[in-house]
């Protein structure tokens, strides 16, 4: 005689947990619900004030309540109480500066960038737009732990990175306006040049150490610019000097 394959109603209950898993457990009378996590809106890009460009070399001269003009050899700002993944440079070419600074390296180059992650001048993301010699959108990380001014680190650090993916980036010409916006999110770094993406890669192991404000710096150009974060910055923040 063959046994009973007849299966106790208690092990359908069973098989069911297995397959379907523990049903979640219903709060209990005036127990509140666990709240549900939802990623806030990302606030769209706005210009600061000039107060809140905290120069560390150079001078700005503020045009109006969003603008801004740059004539030096070298100029080097962030934004106060900033901590953006994400910028954008609206600015317009007005010539080669007055005065002419060649960089550390000695190279003489006219050019306009971003500051991401700007821990301090020795520890920093750029995204710079290259007027001459040679035109272009370059990407670079300048990494020197335990180094915070330019006295200690000058031209030091820098890690050139290569690009996963390019596309052509217009001439800067006197007179005529472009824009420049640099986002990270995560370790991925996209760039856009006029509305167009030019540049789009993978930062390297050092830049996930560094944090800090979005900031602009120029070398050897005069410019009009606005400066772009998310909401415009917080504009109650006041600058604190840098170490020189």
């Amino acid at each position: 005689m063959k046994a009973s394959s007849t299966i106790p109603p208690s092990c359908f209950a069973a098989i069911a947990i297995a397959a379907c898993g523990t049903p979640p457990r219903e709060p209990t009378h005036g127990e509140e619900e666990p709240p549900i996590e939802v990623a806030g809106p990302k606030l769209p890009l706005a210009p600061i004030a000039p107060a809140q460009l905290c120069t560390e070399s150079g001078k700005v001269e503020a045009r109006d309540a969003h603008t801004m003009h740059v004539d030096s050899g070298g100029m080097r700002g962030v934004v106060a109480g900033d901590k953006s993944e994400v910028a954008e440079l609206a600015f317009t070419y007005r010539g080669p500066s007055k005065e002419t600074t060649p960089l550390a390296s000695g190279e003489l180059r006219r050019q306009l960038g971003l500051k991401l992650r700007a821990k301090d001048t020795c520890n920093v993301v750029y995204v710079t737009w290259h007027v001459e010699p040679k035109p272009g959108v370059f990407v670079s990380v300048k990494y020197n732990p335990n180094m915070t001014t330019h006295a200690q680190c000058r031209d030091g650090g820098y890690i050139n990175l290569t690009p996963r993916a390019t596309a052509p980036v217009p001439l800067v010409r006197i007179g005529e306006a472009h824009t420049m916006r640099a986002e990270i999110e995560g370790s991925e770094l996209r760039v856009t040049a006029d509305g167009t993406i030019v540049w789009t890669g993978t930062l390297p192991p050092e830049a996930a150490s560094i944090a800090g404000p979005a900031g602009v710096r120029s070398d050897n150009g005069a410019y009009d610019f606005e400066l772009r974060i998310p909401g415009g910055g917080k504009r109650d923040t006041a600058c604190t000097k840098p170490p020189s």
